[in-house]
């Protein structure tokens, strides 16, 4: 079975301090169930420990029909994650995140003015904000959901900007040193 994508895991930690630290239960539940369908579609499940304030991953073939983890199922040890929803006593990780995206974002202002970068702004918000991530690691997958989904909701962009959004992303992309998604990089 391959591997679980780190995204998956980074979205399933997101998700479950969220639903952790919900005042709603509703809200909570919403969380859980959004984290463990992105994690069936890789074939594994979540079990958050509150003792330790430890979310695990394991592969469900490994649990029973009543939720029991079965040990003469499990295979490789290596397939179960373990992550620390507590932190390390380090610098907050999307403090970290959102000072990279913001330098990027005042890097495209100054080539590029204020309009790409308030698309670059909200595209940094967008990644920051849902994936605790560096906006160069958006793959297809995260510019289309921001494209269609969160930037005519949340943004409230110019007429002007609306048109130069694939634009204002490229830029990012550049000022990153990395390649727009979809194209692929060339020698010089």
């Amino acid at each position: 079975m391959a591997e679980l994508p780190e995204d998956v895991r980074t979205t399933a930690e997101r998700l479950t301090r969220l639903a952790r630290d919900a005042v709603d239960s509703n809200e909570a539940e919403a969380y859980r169930e959004r984290r463990d369908a992105s994690l069936a579609d890789y074939g594994y499940t979540a079990r958050y420990r509150e003792a330790d304030d430890t979310l695990v991953l394991y592969p469900v073939e490994w649990i029973d029909d009543d939720g029991t983890v079965v040990l003469d199922r499990i295979d490789d040890t290596d397939r179960a994650i373990e992550r620390s929803l507590s932190g390390t006593g380090e610098e907050d990780e999307w403090e970290a995140v959102e000072r990279h995206n913001s330098q990027l974002v005042a890097a495209v202002e100054e080539a590029s003015g204020a309009d790409h970068a308030a698309n670059a702004r909200a595209f940094a918000d967008f990644m920051g904000n849902h994936y605790v991530r560096r906006v160069e690691t958006a793959g297809t997958p995260e510019l289309r959901e921001f494209v269609t989904e969160y930037y005519p909701r949340n943004s409230w962009p110019t007429e002007a900007q609306k048109t130069m959004v694939r634009e204002s992303l490229e830029l990012l992309f550049q000022r990153a040193g990395e390649p727009f998604p979809g194209v692929t990089r060339t020698s010089r």
